[in-house]
């Protein structure tokens, strides 16, 4: 018997799945508490072929499935079963005249549409695979938790287990509204899917609908104070969310922050590539022959601000690389891919995270940035913008070297993944200085040659590493202050937006320093 009032004693299940995971056991059990079971087609099959007791809901409303199955328990029996108050006399009285029967618990996953959809299914599957009346039942069971439970994941049947060993086969209140709140968020999440595909040609739609599916509870945020989650969408986009954590510690809220930061911007480039990303700033980036090589050049840009710091590679992580790594405090590595040997290399650093994504994120693929605000957020599509030796417009007498081409259009890259206002000074195709998030312009400038400066120092170089490099601007400069601190640097050309109203004042002072400078007509501002 139930233990108090709010508990519902569960006499009848309506069984309709598509993911039949554990469904065979649980089915078992409810017929070992003397439920009813009510069930369609492929669950049906399911559950008679394991010799359990089973009514077809066609049979239950007296009416077949039709229309290959888009119609079976849309049915005024299946329904009023599932939202009649037994509370209400007329609802009872509606109940004996039309013979409907109570529908204490639904056991209800939906058609794979976020599956299909992930796939790459062509237009007509995935239209088959938006389900209709699951969704139906669900929101009618949830609506009507005070009289029904309703479970819409195999995570669901160990609770309903648990309580109804535990109650001698009834179902408490505050279980039936927890299951009833999961039901409407993964009835929501299914319509989000489903809208965001169909809109898909105008994302930025005039109602945007978000749904996320929590991962991992996370330690906290970004400070102790604050309580923070993992959640997952259906994008499907290669990065910390399809990654698979091949050891290491449990991930953190800013471990995960800066290890997208880092992967999305070594998947900008073709050659090897390492970046080392420190508070979701890049503090180093280089490419090379070889990863190794590639590595050793990137910690040179700033190994002060490395140790601690996200590796991210954009080629399957080998045995030279990550013995090298190795040598480094760091916090995550993310590849790819991780050969054996480098896995095993990798092991004696039990704390370090090694992530393996499986592919590299598309820079150029459309999708959605998001930024909350108080009281809603901003939409935005995602910085896709990329750029080739064409795309360049020499604005100075002197033009620049194919060599200074090449660093330059690999330091606005690296630029586009810092925070504004940023500089970033490279030198075949490696950063030596990068000035990121800083109000001045100038300021970022100067703090990148200084960084440079320092980092050579402490490696006994010769000259500044800045020292005959190229400098990236993610904005044009406004004032010709920032490009004379590039030059005072050793800069040799600069790569920058323009479309300043001071554009000939700096396109003047670049002249008269004898350096080159390119605009792009494009900028990378990253707040």
């Amino acid at each position: 018997m139930p233990d108090s009032l709010t508990d519902l004693p569960v006499t009848r299940a309506l069984i309709s799945v598509s993911d039949k995971t554990g469904l065979v056991d649980f089915a078992r059990f409810l017929v070992s508490q003397s439920v009813a079971l009510l069930s369609t087609g492929g669950s049906a099959r399911a559950l008679i072929e394991a010799g359990l007791p089973v009514t077809e809901v066609s049979a239950h409303t007296g009416f077949p499935e039709i229309m290959d199955g888009r119609v079976k328990t849309l049915h005024p029996r299946i329904h009023g079963g599932l939202l009649a108050r037994r509370d209400d006399a007329t609802h009872r009285e509606a109940m004996e005249t039309h013979d409907i029967l109570p529908i204490d618990l639904l056991i209800s996953n939906l058609y794979p549409f976020e599956a299909t959809l992930g796939a790459g299914a062509d237009e007509a599957t995935c239209i088959e695979n938006i389900d209709v009346g699951g969704p139906a039942m669900i929101r009618a069971a949830a609506k009507n938790h005070d009289f029904v439970a309703v479970a819409t994941s195999p995570a669901d049947y160990a609770l309903i287990t648990a309580e109804m060993t535990a109650k001698k086969g009834a179902l408490s209140l505050g279980l039936r509204r927890k299951l009833a709140a999961a039901a409407f968020a993964r009835t929501a999440a299914y319509d989000a899917a489903i809208a965001g595909w169909m809109s898909r040609e105008e994302p930025l739609a005039a109602r945007l609908i978000l749904a996320g599916e929590r991962r991992q509870m996370l330690r906290y945020g970004e400070n102790p104070h604050q309580r923070a989650a993992f959640y997952v969408t259906s994008e499907r986009r290669p990065g910390v969310a399809t990654a698979r954590q091949l050891q290491g510690k449990e991930l953190s809220y800013n471990n995960l922050n800066d290890t997208d930061a880092a992967y999305e911007l070594v998947a900008e480039f073709d050659k090897p590539a390492v970046v080392i990303v420190k508070h979701a700033n890049p503090c180093g980036a280089a490419l090379g022959p070889d990863l190794d090589t590639a590595y050793r050049l990137a910690l040179a840009c700033d190994p002060v601000s490395a140790y601690g710091g996200i590796v991210a590679v954009n080629r399957p992580l080998d045995a030279a690389t990550a013995e090298a790594i190795a040598e480094l405090f760091a916090e995550v590595v993310i590849a790819p891919a991780v050969e054996p040997a480098a896995a095993e290399l990798l092991a004696a650093k039990k704390n370090l995270r090694v992530l393996a994504a499986g592919a590299l994120p598309d820079p150029a693929a459309p999708g959605l940035s998001l930024k909350t605000l108080a009281g809603g957020f901003l939409a935005q599509s995602r910085d896709s913008g990329r750029l080739k030796k064409s795309d360049l417009t020499v604005v100075t007498k002197r033009p620049p070297t194919a060599g200074e081409i090449a660093d330059m259009l690999f330091a606005f890259a690296v630029a586009k993944h810092v925070k504004s206002n940023a500089i970033v000074y490279a030198k075949e195709e490696a950063t030596v200085g990068i000035g990121a998030g800083q109000m001045s312009r100038v300021d970022s400038s100067r703090i990148a040659a200084w960084k440079a400066k320092e980092a050579g120092e402490a490696a006994a170089a010769p000259a500044s590493p800045t020292k005959g490099s190229v400098v990236a601007s993610d904005a044009f400069f406004p004032f010709a202050d920032g490009l004379l601190a590039a030059v005072e640097a050793g800069a040799t050309a600069v790569i920058q937006p323009g479309g300043s109203l001071r554009d000939p004042e700096v396109i003047a002072a670049a002249d008269a320093a004898g350096i080159a400078m390119v605009f792009t007509g494009m900028r990378h501002f990253r707040h």
